[in-house]
């Protein structure tokens, strides 16, 4: 009931850009060009969790992009929902096309897009479930670029965890270790195509390695992972971390832009930079 009236709110009282704050909608121009701009890169956080598959992430977690996901995420913007969605959908292409060689990637069938779960209080407290709902977006824009996609939520927290704010990657690992679970039943689901694991965010990898590792038992073949946002510091490239743009912040703190897929490549490179949003959230 509280997302429906924070939708009619935003409708009656038009708010800023999520991203930057400007008048003229939910999202503007400039920063859904920063979702959607230049190409998903691999991300790879230090240190990795054992049994992590590839991730790939469309933007850096910082700036206009960090606005844009925890407006989404705690404030419930729903429309934002299609701009984060088409962004996940460039990262799970790029993902699949950097999975030539792992098993399972060239079975038939379409892309099977795992969310990785909140826990019922995060989703209670907020009246979603961001990850499933940008999941739905993404696999929607993949079909229209022809492409078969579906969302499996298949799976479960098996018990409860700590609020992962605070803790560091070897705690996060001993937190999330066997907390999720497939759904009963869900092998056959999950034998009908290649597993791309799905987030809207990632930091130390300890949630995507334990949904791999669950996937897996179950029968799953997990061909890589894709998220909208990664922690700076984990974009990687060939040589050496991502290099700053002259007059931006130093290497740990730049800002990448995405590929939203074939067919959502698009041309144009947005930096970001300067500015910083003061909004709170939880952070995987």
């Amino acid at each position: 009931m509280r997302m429906w009236w924070r939708e009619i709110a935003g409708l009656v009282f038009p708010a800023g850009c999520a991203g930057c704050g400007r008048a003229g909608g939910a999202l503007c121009g400039r920063c859904g060009a920063a979702l959607c701009g230049a190409g998903a890169r691999r991300v790879r956080p230090s240190p990795s969790p054992p049994g992590l598959p590839p991730v790939h992430a469309a933007v850096a977690y910082e700036d206009e992009a960090r606005a844009v996901l925890l407006a989404h995420k705690e404030r419930g913007e729903l429309r934002l929902a299609a701009a984060l969605g088409e962004a996940l959908a460039g990262a799970v292409v790029r993902s699949v096309a950097g999975s030539v060689g792992v098993a399972g990637a060239g079975c038939g069938g379409p892309l099977l897009l795992v969310p990785v779960p909140s826990a019922r209080r995060a989703v209670a407290a907020r009246g979603h479930d961001p990850a499933r709902r940008i999941a739905r977006a993404a696999a929607g824009a993949l079909r229209r670029g022809g492409r078969p996609a579906r969302v499996l939520p298949v799976l479960r927290q098996q018990r409860s965890v700590t609020d992962q704010a605070g803790l560091d990657a070897r705690r996060r690992l001993e937190n999330l270790a066997g907390a999720l679970g497939p759904a009963p039943g869900c092998g056959r689901l999950l034998a009908e195509g290649p597993v791309v694991l799905v987030d809207d965010l990632m930091t130390t990898g300890a949630s995507l390695a334990e949904a791999a590792r669950a996937v897996r038992a179950a029968g799953g073949a997990v061909v890589g992972a894709a998220v909208v946002a990664a922690a700076a510091r984990s974009f990687t490239a060939p040589g050496g971390p991502v290099p700053s743009a002259p007059g931006s912040e130093p290497a740990s703190e730049t800002e990448s832009g995405i590929v939203c897929g074939t067919p959502y490549e698009r041309g144009s490179l947005l930096m970001i930079s300067g500015r910083k949003h003061l909004i709170g959230g939880w952070c995987r």
